[in-house]
């Protein structure tokens, strides 16, 4: 039984109050190897490719099922009876010659199409069309099957690391049965028994219980018991509609910000994000003086080798951002001082904090008015060197990170062969003039680049 972990069911039920929970990632192929001679996609090859990967992705043929009756335990995942590629890989040409924005409008088409859940839970589009035969590639999956880590692991596992990368022979793939009822109930009763001798043992080492919490309790209080996050314009209830942005910058440019002022790149894109949000509140008329906005960050808790992440497994970081100072290395250096002090806390995985599904649904009723958190910050490394699809290089990629709540803006980058590649994610309500924070945070990384010493 391939139950849902604690953290992996905290992303299915935001759903239920209208915050689709997909990840996503929007790549640039360059298709001037791959479209036909009169400029058709080859969907059937690349279809063919794809499939001949799936068997290093079991997530991708099954279904996530809910049992409807009590005491069948926790939502599954069971093979899907029967799979077809075409609903899963297609192809949605854009207007010729398409350009960036043409192709971010697209993409939030399809992002707002909700997955199938009589389908396992994830799509593929490719978008033809772009100037110079370079082919957009839209993939989204829902969160319940990967964090960020994760989704680039399995977006990773369908690509090559060469153009001419022999196809690889999938083992021959048969659903397996679906379970009864009774074997439902019978796996949910061990479950219990075995979780109850857990507490049970716990209880009997009362010494040992407590320093775990003691542990986790920094964390725990950074995100819940620190402070109340400022009132500003904000934190309102997100709507169904996205616009999203996109900052390209080096990887290289990056890391030399960061080891010019003692900094991380974790750092660094906070920073820069504070810069942006500083401009945006202050074109709003809002006062930004001594302000400090606080950011979620996801933190990965993952051990596997690159490449090889599964599931859900993410901690979770609150950094200040203060945007109240106006000076850029300033304000870079207070932010990297103080989340190297938060790194030395124990982060329990988020699944801990939330352990079952009465607790998540009525933190869920309460997330359009939180005051825990300002934006949304995530920052995944990605595939250090370039890949290829059915042997078309794949240029450049790009994160999509989902919205809830009251948080209207979320940040998401992930770095590609040497790019470091932001999206800016904004809810089309509550962040109306989401354009002027990108120019921000572009001007931000410039004038951090600028500040840095230029290595001999």
């Amino acid at each position: 039984m391939d139950r849902l972990s604690a953290q992996d069911l905290s992303m299915v039920w935001p759903e239920d109050f209208g915050w689709p929970q997909d990840i996503g990632a929007l790549g640039i192929l360059d298709g001037s190897g791959l479209l036909e001679p009169d400029g058709r996609f080859p969907i059937q090859v690349v279809r063919e490719q794809i499939c001949r990967r799936l068997h290093l992705l079991p997530r991708f043929r099954q279904l996530l099922y809910t049992p409807r009756w009590w005491g069948l335990g926790w939502p599954l995942w069971v093979d899907a009876p029967a799979f077809d590629i075409a609903d899963h890989v297609a192809v949605l040409p854009v207007g010729v010659p398409a350009g960036e924005a043409q192709l971010l409008v697209a993409c939030e088409e399809l992002r707002r199409r909700r997955l199938d859940r009589s389908r396992p839970l994830w799509q593929m589009w490719f978008l033809p069309g772009l100037a110079d035969a370079r082919v957009g590639l839209f993939m989204k999956l829902h969160h319940a099957i990967a964090d960020g880590v994760a989704g680039v692991a399995a977006f990773g596992a369908l690509l090559d690391l060469s153009a001419d990368a022999p196809a690889p022979s999938p083992p021959a793939w048969a659903p397996a049965r679906f379970p009864t009822a009774g074997e439902l109930f019978g796996d949910n009763l061990r479950r219990k028994i075995h979780g109850g001798r857990r507490t049970l043992a716990a209880l009997g080492h009362p010494r040992a219980t407590a320093q775990q919490v003691r542990r986790a309790w920094p964390a725990v209080r950074e995100t819940f018991a620190e402070g109340r996050a400022p009132r500003t314009s904000l934190n309102q209830p997100i709507g169904p509609g996205r616009t999203l942005a996109l900052v390209r910058s080096s990887l290289d440019q990056v890391k030399g910000i960061a080891h010019a002022h003692h900094a991380t790149v974790n750092d660094v894109l906070s920073a820069a994000v504070a810069g942006g949000l500083r401009t945006l509140l202050a074109s709003r008329g809002e006062r930004v003086d001594g302000l400090v906005l606080r950011a979620f960050v996801p933190v990965s808790l993952h051990r596997e080798q690159p490449g090889q992440a599964r599931g859900n497994l993410d901690g979770a970081m609150i950094v200040p951002l203060p945007i109240g100072e106006a000076d850029p290395v300033h304000r870079l250096g207070l932010i990297a001082a103080e989340t190297a002090e938060r790194k030395k806390k124990n982060r329990p995985p988020s699944g801990t904090l939330f352990p079952n599904a009465a607790i998540q649904r009525a933190f869920l009723r309460h997330a359009d008015r939180q005051r825990f958190m300002n934006v949304y910050i995530a920052n995944v490394p990605g595939p250090p060197v370039p890949l290829y699809l059915a042997g078309a290089p794949l240029a450049e990629v790009f994160p999509v990170v989902p919205l809830m709540g009251n948080i209207p803006l979320g940040i998401g980058a992930l770095s590609y062969a040497g790019q470091f590649n932001i999206t800016v994610v904004a809810d089309r309500d509550g962040c109306p003039d989401a354009e002027i924070f990108t120019a921000a945070l572009r001007t931000s990384l410039d004038n951090l680049t600028h500040a840095a010493p230029v290595p001999s």
